[in-house]
């Protein structure tokens, strides 16, 4: 049963419902992981038929028929997390150190079984005596269950996907 949380002022109730909180905490969790480099831990949030995408074009949906930086399924995501931490590989060895705030989050459709969220995230990174700055509009669907929630989708918008991004060396 899909619901739409929507209260008489046109906001959305967000931290009222278990269901959202429980996702908006499986986010944060996976943002402290990610800033801790604890690639084989994040990979573990992650549903075995999830996606990561990382889209060019800031409003398809058509992941598959699109350019994407990123599109990985399970596969991809386990050969990301092998150059990320093992070897000699340039995206490990020099990986920036980074710090993100992710906040403002919207839940858009809320069942017993998913929360999709909207929220902003902000990525400061810093490599070689220089700081970048990061911003994009993250999707994240949750599929909740007793067993462990894991994410089965999530999209990161970049604010300036269609333009020069630099190559990251850490993962968004």
């Amino acid at each position: 049963m899909t619901e739409t949380l929507v209260t008489p002022a046109g906001l959305h109730p967000g931290l009222s419902d278990p269901r959202v909180i429980r996702a908006i905490q499986l986010v944060w969790h996976e943002a402290d992981l990610l800033d801790r480099k604890q690639y084989e831990e994040w990979q573990d949030l992650y549903a075995d038929d999830a996606s990561y995408v990382v889209p060019i074009d800031p409003e398809t949906e058509d992941f598959a028929n699109t350019l994407n930086m990123v599109y990985d399924d399970a596969r991809m995501r386990r050969m990301r997390v092998t150059r990320m931490t093992e070897g000699y590989a340039i995206a490990a060895v020099d990986s920036a150190r980074t710090v993100r705030t992710v906040s403002r989050f919207v839940a858009e459709d809320v069942t017993d079984d998913e929360v999709t969220l909207r929220s902003a995230q902000v990525l400061v990174a810093y490599k070689r005596g220089r700081h970048d700055l990061w911003a994009a509009e993250v999707t994240h669907r949750v599929r909740l269950s007793d067993d462990g929630d894991r994410i089965a989708l999530k999209v990161v918008r970049l604010v300036d996907s269609e333009d020069a991004v630099p190559a990251a060396g850490f993962l968004l």
